[in-house]
This record gives C-alpha cells, structure tokens and sequence, in this order.
C-alpha cells in the first residue's frame, strides 16, 4: 500500500491517524479523510482512490476531483449538490456512481476535501 505506515493519537478534536501515502506522511482524522486539504497531491489521490478499489481514475473522475479542489479553494468550503450538478453538467446521480462511497465518503476524501461531519 504504497510505503504504509500508521501511528494514532487522540487530541481535543478527535483521533488522528498519521500514514505514508504516496511517500507522504499524511495526518488523517478517524473515517480517512485528510486533516489538512494541503497535504493532498494527485499522487496521494491516486493512492487513496487505489485504497477504495479504484485502480484508475479516469478523465470524469479528474474533472470531479479537479472541481471539488477549486471549488474548496475558492470558497472555503465544499460544493453544495446544485454547484456540483452546475458546474460540471452531470445528474447527481451519475457523480455518486463514478465513486464508491459516492460524493460525500469517496470524490470528498479522494479529493483531500475534509470531512463532511466538520462542514457546517
């Protein structure tokens, strides 16, 4: 699994467990989500889209990931289902098709966005 190494620890906001994913050692909370979105890379992406079964990650699910970035980038915070569906023209749907896990528990952590349970 790509260099794996795991150590746990329990703070204020929960536990943390940091990994090497992709040669990079990464903080992530208790349902594998990256504690800091800038630790993300596309190797760490593909890392963590090969840990959910996904051994390629095709062209739709770039733009998926690619959105998801920048539109956290941008706003602070992740899309909400009608910014998803207007920004990359597909049917909800087919984006919670292309991911195990769907929008919220697969593209959300392939894509190094943080945990949904954190958003408000």
């Amino acid at each position: 699994m790509n260099g794996f190494h795991e150590s746990q620890e329990r703070t204020g906001d929960g536990r943390q467990t940091t990994r090497v994913v992709a040669g990079k050692e990464i903080v992530f909370d208790d349902e594998g989500f990256l504690w800091r979105p800038e630790d993300w890379t596309e190797e760490v992406g593909r890392a963590l889209a090969s840990e959910s079964g996904m051994e390629v990650l095709d062209d739709a699910r770039w733009s998926v990931i690619r959105f998801l970035r920048e539109y956290y980038a941008y706003h602070g915070r992740a899309p909400m289902n009608r910014d998803l569906k207007a920004g990359l023209g597909m049917s909800l749907m087919d984006l919670e098709a292309l991911f195990p896990g769907g929008i919220r528990k697969g593209a959300r952590r392939i894509a190094g966005l943080p945990n949904p349970r954190s958003c408000t």
